[in-house]
């Protein structure tokens, strides 16, 4: 093949590569809009936004009443970037735990119902609690949960103390400086 077409098509994948991202990135930046509540006034910029895919899980506790109820335990996901490779793991805390072995505990500052899909679970403002390791989340200060589907507590009632259910749910992360 002659060296001009070998340099043409290269140029012209690179172009390709590069519309794909771009799109990509004005499409995820459409999607991840949080509402004004959940917009923290010092973030910086955003370090990196992920597609979350996972459950939510409920233990079946008594209430006040007495009564079985699902109450909400922990998160269990998988994030992963724009090219879908997973990056982060979330779980207990809220923690999330980078490939490269930077971790995140945060706490919830702020939730906002999620207007477009009623059936979901809130969208969420976190604050960094703590961090470790160097790498891609040692430098987060703030976690938004956005565009979250599913996750509510089991439609089935609940019949055992100590049961468990799980609720599959989507959601896009934000980390931010």
């Amino acid at each position: 093949m002659p060296r001009a077409f070998e340099s043409k098509r290269s140029r012209l994948s690179h172009i390709v590569i590069g519309s794909v991202l771009l799109l990509a990135f004005c499409a995820a930046g459409a999607q991840t809009s949080a509402p004004p509540a959940l917009q923290p006034v010092d973030a910086r910029h955003v370090i990196v936004s992920l597609s979350a895919s996972g459950v939510q899980i409920y233990a079946c506790k008594r209430d006040q009443t007495n009564r079985l109820t699902w109450i909400f335990k922990a998160p269990l996901a998988d994030l992963y970037d724009a090219s879908g490779k997973l990056v982060v793991k979330h779980f207990t805390g809220p923690s999330w735990e980078a490939s490269d072995g930077s971790k995140l505990t945060g706490k919830v500052l702020q939730q906002a119902a999620n207007t477009t899909e009623p059936d979901s679970i809130p969208l969420l403002l976190l604050q960094t609690k703590s961090t470790g390791g160097p790498g891609l989340l040692v430098a987060a200060r703030y976690v938004q949960r956005l565009n979250t589907r599913g996750g509510l507590a089991p439609t089935q009632p609940c019949e055992q103390e100590g049961q468990e259910g799980r609720s599959p749910y989507l959601a896009d992360y934000l980390f931010l400086e």
